[in-house]
């Protein structure tokens, strides 16, 4: 059976219509044209018989000549009295329907020798009956014997289901493509991207369906929006006193313990930041075609003016919708922390297919020759607030928010990043977006 619904619809419409067609042919070749060939080989043959008895009350030249044209006038059946003729001995039959109906009428009607022959001419069927002395010839007429216009009945048949089919398969596109439609723009909004363009088409169910996808995205940016304008207000009341103690630190000289504080201060306005960069997400940002490679280009630039070194191998066609500050904070991340614990990062993206196989997915491969992490807590890092403390700190004097910013900045995008161990002996993480 077909996965989609286009293809088990046409199943749907062409199913019934294939068999109705073999149940109508089944009937009309085996039972109408079965009874009307019977009626017209009862026919002849009746019309044979009565020319025969004539000629049995008078089997003289002349009545055979009289009876010859009536015959060939009236019936369209040209007739023949052949005087010391015998009949062929090959077969008389080949078994086919019309073999059948007229032996059994001959067999009936004319109680005498016969045979038939409806193979050697393709418009005639030569039938002949022996008599007391010769043999009648008659070459009757194929239509006259059997129902000739089958195929007529097989061309209209087909040829009007053809038309029909592909009527309905015109019909069936356009009620299909709205459904299509409808999971292209839920897929784009799964990916992060807006989809202003999109209408309720379709039939009712579908545009009903189409509504409730609307109102459902229209209440999640509204919620966004609402947790935005929220943050926005949290951010300007604690950023206000924490400039306050900025002022009034700065005009307290420069004791130790004075020093001490400013740097308290920072690392509170430094992971406020954090805070609240996590709680707004990636949504106050529109999507654009990026350049994926100029991108990590850039990422790489600012870790060289840090003092790190990235070697960089890409791949195929890199460009694809993105939230482009948002995903560039993702990246940084994820390169930070791999800068901060190896000597060494390699970073590789890659054009190739996502898990349905349809070509649409880039992953990018940021590995390092650190010392990694446990196994065990490759997918706890990404827990908002987890720090590590033995082995490998990935946020290192930061809040814990990194990872769990870069995950939920892939997975707005459609995509996801896992961490596994590296070939070049630290830790790789695989950022997948889907194109």
């Amino acid at each position: 059976m077909p996965r989609g619904l286009y293809g088990r619809s046409l199943i749907i419409i062409v199913a019934p219509m294939v068999l109705l067609q073999f149940v109508v042919t089944y009937v009309f070749l085996e039972r109408h044209w079965q009874l009307v060939t019977q009626r017209l080989s009862a026919k002849t043959v009746a019309e044979i018989a009565l020319m025969l008895a004539e000629f049995n009350e008078n089997p003289t030249p002349l009545q055979a000549s009289r009876i010859a044209a009536r015959a060939n006038a009236h019936l369209g059946l040209p007739i023949a009295f052949l005087d010391g003729e015998v009949l062929p001995e090959t077969p008389s039959s080949t078994g086919s329907l019309l073999d059948n109906s007229l032996n059994d009428e001959l067999r009936q009607r004319i109680a005498r020798p016969f045979w038939i022959n409806t193979a050697q001419y393709s418009k005639y069927v030569d039938i002949r009956i022996a008599y007391n002395g010769g043999v009648m010839r008659i070459l009757t007429p194929a239509s006259h014997v059997y129902a000739s216009n089958w195929h007529i009945f097989l061309v209209w048949m087909f040829g009007t289901s053809v038309v029909l089919i592909i009527v309905a398969i015109v019909f069936l596109r356009n009620q299909i493509r709205p459904i299509e439609r409808l999971a292209e723009a839920a897929t784009s909004f799964g990916k992060g991207r807006d989809v202003p363009s999109y209408r309720p088409q379709g039939a009712a169910e579908v545009r009903s369906a189409a509504q409730a996808f609307m109102d459902m995205h229209a209440r999640i940016k509204r919620q966004i929006e609402q947790r935005t304008a929220m943050l926005a207000g949290v951010s300007h009341d604690l950023r206000t006193p924490l400039t306050r103690f900025k002022l009034q630190l700065a005009m307290l000289g420069d004791a130790p313990e004075i020093e001490e504080l400013r740097a308290d201060i920072s690392e509170m306005e430094r992971m406020l930041e954090d805070y609240l960069e996590f709680a707004r997400g990636h949504q106050g940002e529109t999507s654009e075609e990026t350049d994926l490679a100029e991108l990590i280009e850039e990422v790489r630039a600012d870790a060289q003016r840090k003092g790190y070194e990235l070697r960089l191998d890409l791949h195929g066609d890199l460009v694809l919708p993105l939230r482009r500050h948002a995903f560039k904070r993702c990246l940084t991340n994820i390169v930070d922390n791999a800068c901060k614990h190896a000597p060494h990062v390699w970073i590789t993206a890659i054009h190739g297919t996502d898990d349905a196989g349809d070509g649409g997915g880039i992953d990018i491969l940021i590995d390092d020759d650190g010392a990694g992490i446990p196994d065990d807590q490759l997918e706890e890092v990404f827990r908002p607030f987890y720090r590590l403390d033995a082995a490998r700190n990935l946020e290192d004097g930061g809040s814990g928010l990194g990872l769990a910013i870069a995950r939920d900045i892939a997975r707005g995008h459609g995509g996801d990043i896992v961490l596994a161990r590296s070939p070049m002996g630290g830790l790789r993480a695989i950022i997948h977006v889907p194109v």
